[in-house]
């Protein structure tokens, strides 16, 4: 059956899915195609930084849990009464000082209207208010008593009580296991979030496809027990809208890669149901928009990248937190096990009750 467990093709995508930032050709979005006999794994290498904090002053809406800036340290998150927060971070030698507000949660997919998303003044308030606003901002953070969250760099819990988070993780690592060769790729994202309530779900399982041949990764992606997923993507697979989510599959300890954790790949959860599976095979990272490093053999073939464990993160719908799970792989199956025949027979039921056209039980 297909759904999930077909070999992907990709195409390369120039987009600017966060900041109106000025990008590369090597930095550009690679992105693959969702179709009947593909998962739609689609890769997200790095966009470049805008050469002057000046061109940020009040950047245009993002789409998700909000990517702020890239390899920040010291960060000091601050949050008024007036709803709004102040980031205090530092790049590249230089002090940053940006104000958000304006967002809460996320707004269902397949609703009408945009997306939350927050308004950010790279000035430190100046853009916005012609003064600096920075050097006032009175804090009134509390002690944060929110859910327990992956990637953590600041967390506050408003007067309000609502909750915000600044988080940071690498978000471009190149597919396929390779270690970064790029700068972009080595560098981590900082994104910011603000809610209230409980956060997005990723409910994930693991099965045997093709006759135990192959590992198989499977779930949902939900936010208040409804799914999220895009309401419209490119022929490829592409998010074209801020309602889609790219969710990051990586491996620990694959025999195919080495020691440690390797991105694997990424790709959209579905619409209608936001669900996603995923099959480990081999691929080609010389053709169908996949990158490799200098050197690498034109058709050689790499993976499959089965491990030890994997973990999926995903930013959040809305403004709201990003997420992860992380769990055990499989070993080999056996079909003369009656435990393994049973383990596949419960999984592919629970596939089963996804009805997702692209993501079947074999």
């Amino acid at each position: 059956m297909r759904g999930g467990s077909g070999r992907p093709r990709k195409f390369r995508f120039v987009g600017v899915p966060y900041l109106a930032i000025s990008i590369t050709t090597e930095e550009a979005t690679t992105m693959r195609r969702a179709s009947a006999d593909s998962l739609s794994p689609i890769p997200l290498t790095q966009l470049a930084l805008l050469a002057s904090i000046v061109s940020l002053a009040v950047a245009a809406p993002a789409q998700a849990s909000q990517l702020i800036d890239r390899d920040a340290t010291n960060v000091h998150l601050a949050v008024n009464t007036r709803g709004q927060a102040l980031l205090t971070y530092r790049v590249g030698g230089l002090v940053r000082h940006v104000l958000g507000w304006g967002a809460l949660n996320a707004r269902p997919s397949g609703s009408a209207g945009s997306q939350a998303s927050f308004k950010l003044d790279y000035s430190g308030g100046w853009g916005t208010y012609h003064r600096v606003v920075w050097r006032q901002f009175k804090d009134a953070c509390g002690s944060y008593d929110g859910p327990k969250l992956p990637a953590l760099v600041a967390t506050c819990k408003a007067p309000d009580g609502s909750f915000w988070a600044v988080q940071s993780w690498k978000v471009p690592l190149p597919d396929l296991g390779f270690l970064p060769w790029l700068l972009p790729q080595k560098q981590s994202w900082l994104t910011l979030s603000h809610w209230t309530g409980p956060v997005a779900q990723l409910e994930v399982y693991t099965n045997w496809i093709y006759s135990g041949r192959f590992q198989q990764l499977f779930g949902r992606l939900t936010y208040l027990g409804r799914p999220v997923y895009g309401s419209r993507t490119s022929y490829y697979g592409a998010p074209k809208d801020a309602f889609g989510r790219l969710v990051y599959l990586d491996t620990l300890n694959a025999p195919a890669y080495g020691q440690g954790w390797r991105r694997e790949n990424s790709f959209v959860s579905h619409k209608g149901t936001g669900a996603f599976c995923y099959g480990f095979y081999r691929f080609d990272p010389s053709t169908g928009g996949y990158a490799a490093p200098p050197g690498w053999p034109r058709h050689k073939l790499r993976g499959p990248g089965t491990g030890e464990r994997y973990r999926l993160t995903v930013m959040g719908p809305g403004v709201t937190p990003d997420i992860r799970w992380e769990g055990p792989g499989l070993h080999r199956y056996d079909p003369s096990n009656p435990a393994d025949v049973a383990y596949q027979a419960k999984e592919n039921a629970i596939l089963a009750s996804f009805h997702d056209r692209l993501c079947r039980p074999h």
